[in-house]
């Protein structure tokens, strides 16, 4: 008996704990699957996304680094700054790691994590 009512209390703390979790952000006219294969922005076919990008990276605040990962894929550069800040890297133009004729400064998505590793600042430089 005892055992049937803790296994309920354990079924009931799981259920609400998987149903308070949010779900990720719809980035509307981005291609996650061709965002997450064009690694360093080689192919272009980034910087086809950039103008929807822009119109919505601020979806991309509050979350966490593993659903900005989840969303994004990996970053093709990251920075651990002063007191346990983080800075993920995407790039949008082609990188130099592309070996293409590129100019210097190369268009890239930075979003800035907190301490906590939640995103509180997204920008495209």
């Amino acid at each position: 008996m005892k055992n049937n009512i803790l296994s309920k209390i354990v079924f009931i703390f799981l259920c609400s704990l998987f149903s308070c979790s949010k779900s990720l952000p719809v980035l509307d006219g981005i291609d996650l699957k061709e965002w997450n294969t064009d690694k360093n922005a080689c192919t272009g076919k980034r910087l086809a996304m950039k103008d929807a990008l822009t119109n919505q990276k601020e979806k991309l605040l509050g979350l966490n680094e593993m659903e900005i990962v989840t969303l994004l894929g990996k970053p093709d550069g990251n920075e651990l700054y002063k007191r346990n800040q983080k800075f993920y890297y995407y790039a949008i133009q082609p990188s130099k790691e592309c070996n293409l004729k590129t100019q210097n400064a190369v268009l890239q998505l930075v979003v800035r994590f907190t301490a906590m590793g939640v995103a509180n600042e997204v920008s495209i430089e």
